[in-house]
């Protein structure tokens, strides 16, 4: 069997995973462990009065209670380790509801949340700020999530759209919706002869070093960061958060290993979401249905204290051909915890509005929604007119269609008993980002070989991708492969989002193989011979040469520590592609059902078929969820989220997906992105589902639905369009 590059090989991780062999962060147990319970403020804003922590001492198990001036005072961090600048337990201003403003400490979780829950606690609350488009900023330059530029103009957008013969202009409403991964956030935190070591959840272990030597004043070298297995992220754990700074502080205060879990409750107040994203598009056409201008506005919501914002214009930049563009992006303080990177950030919400508006366009002028994306197909980056890395979307729209059978499809709506069916399509597209990234690969005189990344596993299968890569260029069987990984004293990597880790941690990989394999092929061509003799298997190769084992270092690098849509070179690097749908509605009990699907990808190279198709089913079941289920609700007078829990917020489970969905991608090498010719696919697989949802629910009903998510109260009376 291949090994290499293009092998649809099974996930090495899947036993362990499933079987509970691997040791996630809160499985670890150190001699003298505290648990911490925090003690959260249950106001949205307003100001901490008084703290009383007698009570909760005198609950037996109870070591310790640690307020604000137990706390040192960190350094501010304004680089992206940190996910907020502003830490909690420094002052007694209060700026979201679920604020840590103590931590208890006890022998057991049991005495921790007791003697949390009785520490008495005064508070001076205000109004809080809700969402409103009416207080829309200008995100600041200095905010690290401010890597475009929030105003983009091209061409005369008044004057394309004054000479259009269609124009389609809407608004689009999304909530805000949580990441909600199977583990919640944990760390545990030692400190040994004054270095500091963290067992967390994480997707950036080197990200969490560097926030917390930024914040503690300590150099990087003196923290090491453990993250074997973080179950799920989705960008939730993308950044160190305000646990793994209090943990350490915890551990510090007390000379003793401190454990700090968050419920799911506080992964709703603690961890970022995706924020609430309010957009206008408007559209202009030609006759033809060729793209005259196109104006994309959006406001997103952030927090009090950080300027976080939702570029949901990034699809429209990249998208479409047109001779004018307008697009711009603001956001809103809201006295909520911080927003944060979710899957399919920016172009997740923003194709949505988009692809929904295309739509509209397509109707209005009487065209085959497919024919109008062909028609405005962008054969360079319309943002700057870059010539692309690599783009094959036309291949994929065909591709696409002809697996669904988009062309043969019913025109009109059809009806399946009680069910009426309607079916819609979207294009995808996704910025690629890259970080550089090392590794080392070290060959033993016994055969096995080891492979070295302090890259992170949350899951996505790269556990399989990265030995596969080795052993495809060292030729050799994958078991012989041992990764060591998730750890800050191996080989650095960035972290594992924005869809980065196959491409660039994987380049890093490929380059220490064939370094090593031409070192192997040094040592041999110093080697006697027999003529026509076999070539030698390499660890032969180390014996003769008396060597007990032999190392290469791999590197991965483009000038800059980091690259969206490749600004980094001379060409503009997105993955592309088309997602279509059949939905079943029954307007009598405003239910909706996914029946099938097809997604059509240009990404690059595909380095397993096996676990990128795993990816791109996850992503559409990702799509589904946010087109008709999930929303994480705001309480008007409260100013915080409605429900904090699972059991109150709808996801997809089992029985929302359909068995059939396919997925395809077009034979594409990228070879500008990087050496494996690949890019990324974790996100683009949950873009244009929603987009698609909503245009086959139109097709099958006459309903234009522009607020997200798809609800019964919006289905039912609906009648076939």
């Amino acid at each position: 069997m291949n090994e290499g590059l293009g092998s649809p090989m099974p996930r090495r991780d899947g036993r362990i995973k499933v079987t509970g062999a691997a040791r996630f962060a809160a499985d670890v147990k150190l001699p003298g462990l505290l648990h911490a319970a925090l003690v959260t403020a249950p106001i949205a804003r307003g100001r901490l009065v008084a703290l009383d922590p007698a009570p909760a001492l005198a609950v037996p198990g109870v070591a310790r209670v640690l307020t604000a001036a137990d706390m040192p005072r960190f350094a501010a961090v304004t680089t992206p380790p940190m996910a907020t600048a502003v830490q909690p337990m420094q002052d007694d201003v209060i700026r979201f509801e679920g604020q840590p403003v103590a931590i208890v400490l006890a022998a057991t979780p049991e005495a921790a949340e007791a003697g949390a829950a009785r520490v008495a606690a005064r508070y001076a609350a205000d109004a809080p700020l809700l969402f409103s488009g009416e207080r829309a900023e200008v995100p600041s330059r200095e905010s690290f999530y401010v890597f475009e530029e929030p105003d983009l103009a091209r061409g005369d957008v008044p004057a394309g759209l004054a000479a259009a013969a269609h124009r389609v202009a809407a608004r689009y409403h999304q909530p805000p919706r949580h990441h909600n991964p199977m583990e919640n956030s944990a760390t545990l935190a030692v400190w040994e002869d004054g270095r500091l070591t963290l067992h967390t959840a994480a997707q950036w272990t080197y990200g969490v070093r560097y926030g917390l030597a930024g914040a503690l004043g300590l150099a990087p070298e003196r923290i090491r960061v453990l993250a074997a297995h973080t179950g799920g992220g989705f960008g939730a754990k993308g950044y160190t958060w305000p646990h793994q700074l209090l943990a350490a502080v915890a551990a510090q205060v007390t000379g003793r290993p401190v454990r700090l879990a968050y419920t799911r409750a506080q992964m709703y107040t603690m961890t970022g979401y995706q924020p609430e994203v309010a957009q206008e598009v408007t559209l202009g056409a030609d006759a033809a249905g060729r793209l005259t201008a196109v104006r994309h506005a959006s406001v997103s919501n952030t927090s009090l204290t950080d300027d976080y914002i939702e570029f949901a214009h990034a699809g429209s930049a990249g998208m479409y051909a047109t001779p004018a563009l307008q697009l711009s992006a603001r956001m809103a303080r809201t006295s909520l915890n911080i927003p944060m990177a979710m899957r399919a950030p920016h172009e997740g919400p923003g194709m949505f509005a988009l692809e929904s508006a295309m739509d509209e366009m397509a109707h209005a002028l009487g065209m085959d929604p497919l024919d109008l994306r062909l028609a405005n197909h962008a054969d360079a980056d319309p943002s700057d007119g870059r010539p692309w890395s690599s783009k094959k979307l036309r291949e994929a729209y065909g591709e696409g269609a002809a697996l669904f059978g988009w062309r043969e499809r019913p025109r009109q709506a059809a009806r399946d008993g009680h069910w009426i069916l309607g079916t819609g399509m979207a294009s995808c597209i996704m910025t690629v980002f890259r970080f550089p990234a090392s590794a080392r690969i070290t060959l033993r005189a016994d055969g096995q070989v080891v492979l070295e990344a302090g890259t992170q596993d949350i899951g996505t299968g790269t556990l399989t991708i990265f030995p596969q890569i080795a052993a495809g260029e060292l030729g050799i069987p994958i078991e012989r492969v041992t990764l060591r990984h998730g750890d800050t004293d191996l080989p650095e990597t960035g972290g594992t989002f924005g869809s980065s880790s196959t491409a660039c941690v994987g380049a890093a990989v490929q380059d220490a193989a064939r370094k090593l394999r031409a070192r192997l092929d040094g040592i041999a061509a110093l080697q006697p011979a027999s003529l026509g003799a076999p070539a030698e298997a390499p660890e032969a190769l180390l014996r003769r040469a008396g060597l007990a084992d032999l190392s290469a270092e791999g590197r991965y690098e483009f000038g800059r520590p980091f690259d969206a849509a490749g600004h980094a070179g001379s060409h503009a690097m997105r993955t592309f592609g088309a997602v279509f749908v059949e939905v079943a509605v029954d307007p009598e009990l405003g239910l909706m059902r996914l029946r099938r699907a097809v997604g059509s990808y240009s990404v690059g190279r595909i380095v397993n078929p096996r676990t990128a198709r795993s990816q791109m089913i996850g992503g559409i079941t990702w799509g589904w969820g946010m087109a008709a289920m999930e929303a994480s609700v705001v309480d008007p007078a409260l100013g915080r989220f409605l429900s904090k829990n699972l059991s109150g917020v709808a996801i997809p489970v089992n029985a929302d997906i359909p068995a059939d969905i396919r997925i395809h991608f077009v034979d594409e090498v990228d070879p500008h992105a990087g050496p494996l010719g690949a890019k990324g696919i974790g996100e683009i697989g949950a873009v244009g589902v929603a987009a698609a949802v909503a245009n086959a629910v139109f097709h099958a009903t006459g309903r234009r639905i522009r607020d997200l998510p798809i609800l019964p109260e919006g289905l039912l009376g609906a009648g076939a369009g």
